[in-house]
């Protein structure tokens, strides 16, 4: 069932929260915008100027509508992130808008997990967000996760 999480008096299962998709190999990661409020994470993946959540995080440089300035950064944040998820920690990816940095992000983890970048684009759209990844260089970037 993963990770529970305390709202008032209300128990609710982490991948209960809104935005928290099931990756192809297992570990549950919650995408979001970053300005929404959140029942707090054990690590966030921030990818947008702007608020940093209070619980640990790290953050990459990646302009809206671009990919990562730092590739292997990014890459190296996605495999933290990936890891963490897999070892049953409440991960979570978040934006500015929550749609096209962090679904490209999501789309990443899935080809980490072994989905081809289209496969991983389709599975994002369909699990997450229909406008996930929303630029042909995002697209093209998911080529460059390994």
């Amino acid at each position: 069932m993963g990770p529970v999480v305390m709202i008032g008096t209300v128990t609710r299962a982490w991948v209960d929260e809104p935005g928290v998709v099931r990756l192809p190999g297992g570990g549950s990661v919650r995408g979001r915008r970053l300005g929404d409020a959140a029942v707090p994470a054990d690590f966030a993946l921030v990818l947008a100027a702007g608020p940093a959540p209070s619980w640990p995080h790290r953050r990459v440089r990646w302009s809206d509508f671009w990919v990562p300035r730092d590739t292997a950064d990014a890459l190296d944040a996605l495999h933290e992130a990936r890891r963490r998820a897999a070892a049953g920690e409440r991960v979570e990816v978040a934006c500015g808008g929550g749609v096209g940095r962090t679904g490209t992000a999501l789309a990443a983890l899935a080809v980490l997990d072994g989905l081809t970048p289209d496969d991983a684009v389709a599975w994002v759209r369909r699990e997450y967000h229909p406008r996930a990844v929303e630029t042909p260089w995002q697209r093209r970037w998911l080529r460059r996760v390994r």
